[in-house]
């Protein structure tokens, strides 16, 4: 039976200190005071009679509860959201808003493509596409920011709540100008890469393990000389005026390696290969209009799996 003394304020206030990690960021944000998020936390335990939060430092953390009650408030709020909408866009004649996470190598490779058959279906949904690393989107997705993310498979553990779709397969490919001096190079590539400048996937990104193992199965145990991306603008920008190596996603490179902008070193990473689909709650249902999308997508996938 729902506890009549949970009302809208205390999922909001809940959902934001979980996204944020902080009550005062919260309070922030929902532009109340400090002491107003916790009083309402504290109600929201009181009715649950569970802590979802606990002190962790300076700081605050979920618990194991907060984390189950999370993937349900999440889901309610983006009901409460979808059933406002619903009276606007009725009022208004807009169609339901579609927003879509993506990985920057799917925003490149494959969005573009998705898009353009989207539109010919002409549904007239407004699209609100976010770029970011992996474990945001999918935390943007378990609380209701997003309805979808197209990127790559997460670990089990990151996985709770969610479903995967597999579309397609890619790897990690390391990108250099044209005419770099490794092209020509005839001795070891790995043991040169600590000559140059290396762009490395944030620690955070989901491709990152992926490239720490390739590196130490051959044979590189540190790249003194790196920066940490995952901006494609910045990657693209820097790899094209200077002799650094980019290691990347193969689809944020594809086109410019095919228009001869840039060019990939010779190396074999075929075993940086992981999946990549389409992640969803298990708990959602998906508009007409997202279904369409989501089909779109497949399609786009299946064209650049062809190419590649």
């Amino acid at each position: 039976m729902i506890d009549s003394r949970v009302k809208f304020r205390h999922l909001q206030t809940f959902v934001e200190v979980a996204r944020q990690k902080s009550v005062i960021k919260a309070a922030e944000l929902l532009h109340v005071s400090q002491p107003a998020v916790t009083k309402t936390i504290r109600e929201l335990e009181e009715a649950l009679g569970v802590d979802v939060f606990e002190r962790d430092g300076r700081g605050i953390k979920i618990t194991r509860y907060g984390e189950v009650f999370l993937r349900h408030a999440g889901a309610a709020l983006t009901a409460l959201r979808q059933g406002f909408d619903s009276i606007s866009q009725e009022r208004s004649g807009e169609a339901p808003p579609i927003r879509i996470g993506a990985l920057p190598t799917v925003s490149t490779w494959i969005m573009p493509r998705a898009m353009e058959l989207f539109l010919k279906e002409e549904t007239w949904s407004r699209i609100k596409i976010v770029t970011g690393e992996n474990a945001v989107l999918l935390e943007q997705l378990r609380i209701g920011d997003l309805d979808l993310v197209v990127g790559r498979l997460a670990g089990p553990d990151k996985m709770t709540g969610f479903s995967f779709e597999h579309l397609y397969s890619e790897q990690v490919v390391f990108a250099v100008r044209a005419g770099h001096p490794l092209l020509a190079a005839k001795q070891s590539l790995f043991s040169n890469l600590g000559k140059y400048t290396i762009l490395m996937p944030t620690r955070g990104s989901i491709i990152r393990p992926f490239v720490e193992s390739f590196l130490i199965a051959n044979g590189v145990a540190s790249l003194p000389n790196q920066i940490e991306t995952v901006s494609d603008s910045f990657g693209r920008a820097f790899v094209r005026s200077s002799d650094a190596i980019w290691i990347i996603s193969t689809g944020v490179v594809a086109s410019d390696v095919k228009d001869g902008l840039l060019d990939l070193l010779p190396i074999d990473t075929s075993e940086t290969r992981g999946p990549v689909g389409l992640t969803m709650r298990t708990d959602a249902i998906p508009t007409m209009p997202l279904s369409i999308l989501m089909q779109t997508i497949r399609e786009a996938a299946k064209e650049v799996a062809k190419r590649s």
